[in-house]
């Protein structure tokens, strides 16, 4: 195939070619994502309905578990749909919507996970300057700039990897179409600028990384001289979660942008795909919501509200 515009679908990995063991990974997928679905949804309905929780904290997190539902819905759906009916096809198009796709909301999640770590940096090292550093329209800037970050990022990601030639065949090494395993499909001679390109952007990813990490150490200074042993293993046991899910997602999507083509290893290419890009989003709820009593409350209340309706509309209806 002399170049990409030959190509009219790509093949998808298969995990196994097993029936009984296709109809297992049907059904874990199905399982995960309707977990990430349950969980991300119920926290976004929770902020909007419940006006106690409008705050920068919780509207950062409501735009957390939108990009969430999007990534995980991105990819798991189509692997799922491969499975029973034991194909692994996927269009061209679809397989470069794929990929700006993914690309656009994984880049604004690592930004917004940034965000979020200067928000609680503010929070505890300099509380009495948060109403001005975090008010309702710098929030909005910020959010919209992690959103626009990410739209910038995967339109260049996106172009550049589509409009290389592809002489190395269609079949990509990944359950869903991953920018690196494209580059492996085009000719060796004509991917220099697009592989400088994707360091380029991994290495921006590692510089906001790095300021979460900062902004934690400063918290857990901050944290350290907290009087009460309480008050320091509630903030420990609140932020060492969110920082292990964001060191996480950073380290094995850095591995599987940068990892040398000489390491190639399908399981642990598809182990390091499945870290970053199905598990945060499953995890990402339980996280954020495990150490919380006001949206743990807030999700009360609301399921309570849904129970309560669906019991007395049956009685309605009879009267």
């Amino acid at each position: 195939m002399s170049n990409g515009s030959s190509i009219t679908e790509f093949l998808l990995l298969a995990f196994t070619n097993t029936r009984e063991l296709q109809l297992l990974h049907f059904g874990l997928f199905l399982a995960i994502y309707l977990a990430a679905l349950l969980g991300n949804g119920l926290i976004i309905i929770a902020i909007a309905c419940d006006h106690h929780l409008h705050t920068p904290m919780y509207f950062f997190l409501f735009n957390l578990s939108l990009l969430d539902l999007g990534s995980i819905s991105t990819t798991v759906p189509k692997s799922m749909a491969n499975s029973p009916w034991d194909t692994s096809v996927i269009s061209y198009g679809g397989c470069a919507a794929q990929v700006f796709v993914f690309s656009f909301l994984m880049s604004a999640e690592l930004y917004l996970l940034t965000v979020m770590a200067y928000d609680r940096y503010v929070a505890i090292c300099k509380p009495l300057h948060y109403g001005t550093l975090l008010g309702s329209r710098a929030c909005v800037h910020m959010a919209a700039a992690a959103w626009g970050s990410g739209l910038f990022h995967a339109l260049l990601q996106t172009a550049n990897t589509f409009s290389l030639p592809l002489c190395q065949g269609n079949a990509i090494n990944q359950f869903f179409c991953e920018i690196p395993q494209i580059l492996k499909l085009s000719c060796s001679n004509s991917c220099l600028r697009a592989v400088g390109l994707l360091v380029v952007g991994v290495f921006v990813d590692f510089a906001c990384f790095l300021f979460v990490l900062f902004s934690y150490v400063q918290i857990f200074r901050v944290v350290l001289r907290i009087p009460s042993e309480q008050g320091r293993h509630k903030a420990f046991s609140t932020c060492l979660p969110h920082l292990a899910v964001v060191s996480l997602f950073v380290s094995t999507g850095m591995f599987a942008y940068l990892k040398p083509p000489s390491i190639s290893l399908p399981s642990l290419e598809l182990m390091m795909a499945v870290l970053y890009s199905v598990v945060p989003p499953t995890l990402n709820p339980v996280i954020y919501s495990m150490r919380n009593k006001e949206l743990k409350d807030a999700i009360r209340k609301m399921i309570s509200w849904m129970l309560f309706s669906c019991y007395e509309l049956p009685f309605s209806l009879h009267k």
